[in-house]
């Protein structure tokens, strides 16, 4: 047996009393038993324990305008037999709680005629320090520090009008187990930090946004330094879009910067390449294993394994480590993200992308850390070569049809370029297009990857997870971009 959340854990910081629900709640040989009889006949069959606790302060109108606190903890116990799941769960975790929820999903196995599958291999490292973020500062501490951030923001610009920040920490303790005994566990911290500000100028008002975080201590964002370089940023993004013209209107070759512009890699086609959409059939990307579905040069990784990044996973909530995974290779679709479930009924073996919100949830194929890697281009050269179009370095909100990969994001930092300069900031702006049509027309990829500052969050069939994104500085010939005409 093996236990991941054994060990790494610094009682300083408020973990004295750790979950250990099969010393406090369950006896482990009971629950054992329990699984084994639920699992007959099934192919696959798991306990989901969790416990997690969050904080969030958010500071508005020079006052602290909401505080929430929520703790929860419960177990999800799944019964698979091929493509039908049985799912259980309860917020109750006991003996009693657990024989009932067994029997519902016991009803998944039908007949049986399956054959128990294999546990996942144990993961060899653990990808974040096991300290509690939430209760590594006291209340009374994050409160004169939003106000400080207040203070701080306002006398950088004196046409700040408003400013809202935000410090938001969890700590998410789970453990799984198996029919056939075997236990592994994980515990992830989780914090960020966030800045927005609007900026009023002869009556016209811009906001700006700036975020960070990840699976860190909440000293780490907590730092002077760091949260004062985000409300520089967020100021100065305000004020480039005081300055914005507004968009053109029209085909046009868009040259994406590094870093954040991830996100429309991640909608675009991270999620045509989830496992359960190609096992169904209804992802755009569903017959085209083995063929090119992207320019020469491209390539594109999903990264569970990278050390304290917010969508990394020592283990998924299947029990699978975290592991970095080639999607794309020199433009040649090669890989698909896989739960469990959906790889063994394609013949195929788990990714480490099995994922769930919480207890409540059966997990499903998600996307991690999905970024693309660097080529050898200049980024400077790059924009040298656009013509007539537009640099693009932030994206706010977006949507996209997995079916056919059709998507639109909005901008909220633009320029317009022309024969080679970056020019005049746009405002409003939109990037319509398709992901399979739009990374066949990728014609530079720059040498200076960037990684998102560790704030996304993604959603699929109603649950919610962390993830990042990244992207070098991309050139993709003729997307629409939505605006206003000149």
């Amino acid at each position: 047996m093996e236990n991941l959340s054994d060990g790494g854990h610094d009682s300083a910081a408020g973990n004295a009393q750790r979950f250990r629900p099969f010393e406090t709640n369950l006896d482990r040989e009971a629950a054992t038993r329990v699984l084994r009889d639920a699992s007959i006949g099934s192919d696959d069959c798991e306990l989901f324990l969790e416990r997690q606790r969050s904080e969030h302060l958010l500071y508005d109108d020079n006052r602290v305008k909401s505080a929430s606190y929520s703790a929860h903890e419960g177990f999800g116990l799944r019964v698979v037999r091929q493509a039908t799941a049985g799912y259980a769960h309860a917020s109750e975790i006991s003996e009693k709680a657990l024989k009932k929820a067994a029997a519902t999903a016991r009803l998944a196995a039908r007949d049986g005629g399956g054959t128990l599958d294999v546990p996942p291999r144990s993961a060899d490292r653990r990808l974040y320090a096991a300290r509690d973020p939430v209760a590594e500062a006291a209340f009374s501490e994050r409160v004169e520090l939003l106000e400080e951030i207040n203070s701080f923001v306002r006398q950088l610009d004196n046409r700040v009008v408003q400013v809202t920040a935000n410090i938001a920490t969890s700590f998410q303790e789970i453990e799984i187990l198996r029919p056939d005994g075997h236990q592994v566990g994980d515990v992830r911290p989780m914090a960020r930090c966030s800045i927005s500000v609007i900026l009023l100028e002869n009556g016209r008002r811009e906001s700006g946004y700036s975020g960070h975080g990840g699976r860190v201590s909440a000293s780490s964002i907590m730092q002077r330094d760091s949260w004062q370089e985000l409300a520089r940023e967020a100021v100065r993004i305000a004020g480039v879009n005081l300055r914005s013209e507004a968009a053109p209107a029209g085909v046009y070759d868009v040259a994406l910067g590094p870093g954040w512009p991830g996100i429309l890699l991640h909608e675009a086609i991270g999620h045509g390449l989830e496992g359960d959409f190609n096992r169904k059939g209804v992802s755009a990307f569903s017959n085209l294993m083995g063929r090119r579905v992207a320019a020469k040069g491209v390539t594109v990784l999903d990264d569970g394994s990278i050390k304290d990044r917010r969508g990394s996973i020592t283990i998924d909530d299947e029990g699978t480590p975290g592991q970095r995974n080639t999607l794309i290779e020199d433009g040649i679709l090669v890989k698909f993200m896989q739960d469990r479930q959906n790889a063994r009924l394609t013949g195929n073996r788990p990714t480490g992308n099995g994922r769930r919100q919480s207890y409540a949830h059966a997990p499903m194929p998600r996307m991690t850390n999905t970024f693309m890697l660097p080529g050898d281009a200049d980024p400077e050269d790059i924009i040298k070569e656009v013509r007539d179009g537009v640099y693009a370095v932030g994206f706010g909100g977006g949507q996209v049809d997995i079916t056919n990969g059709k998507f639109v994001f909005s901008c909220t930092e633009a320029y317009r370029v022309r024969n080679g300069k970056v020019g005049a900031p746009i405002r409003n702006a939109t990037l319509i297009g398709d992901g399979p049509s739009a990374l066949t027309r990728i014609r530079a990829v720059g040498n200076d990857l960037g990684l998102d500052p560790g704030i996304g969050n993604c959603g699929k069939n109603g649950q919610w997870v962390p993830v990042g994104v990244g992207l070098p500085t991309t050139l993709i010939g003729g997307l629409t971009v939505g605006g206003s005409s000149e």
